[in-house]
């Protein structure tokens, strides 16, 4: 199972997708002296009005995106689910940045300056070692179809 190259970019994928879900996501800066509030995956926390879990949109993406991810980790014998898998997390790292997109452009954080953390920008990587997978994938299915023809 580790001994595959699309093992190692998935649970890769993984790590850096907790680290992106247990990290804050940015900071809206109010032009008023209200203090600036802090947006995390699944909630947002200002100094005014405490915790609001209006983001948590946020959070469920990821976490099912950390989940189809182990679970294409274990499914390394069935290579067309595990693709299946790799392109479904890809779909949902897409709508979690739209998502985050709509939560900065809408509400009441729409005269708010944001800015984004670093470890946003760590889902950019994720999508490329979920396509390194697919591509990993996809290489270890042409193989053994080659194999097959050669038998």
């Amino acid at each position: 199972m580790i001994q595959r190259i699309q093992t190692v970019y998935l649970l890769l994928a993984l790590v850096l997708t907790v680290v992106c879900l247990c990290m804050p996501v940015g900071v809206f800066h109010t032009p008023e002296m209200g203090g600036d509030v802090e947006m995390y995956n699944l909630w947002t926390l200002s100094p005014d009005k405490g915790i609001e879990y209006r983001v948590w949109p946020l959070f469920a993406a990821l976490i099912i995106s950390c989940t189809n991810c182990v679970l294409a980790i274990f499914s390394f014998k069935n290579r067309k689910l595990q693709l299946t898998i790799c392109k479904l997390n890809q779909l949902l790292i897409v709508i979690w940045v739209a998502l985050l997109l709509f939560f900065v452009k809408t509400g009441d954080a729409a005269n708010m300056a944001f800015t984004p953390s670093y470890y946003v920008f760590l889902l950019i990587v994720v999508l490329f070692l979920y396509q390194c997978a697919v591509r990993g994938i996809k290489k270890d299915d042409k193989l053994i179809k080659d194999m097959d023809r050669l038998r």
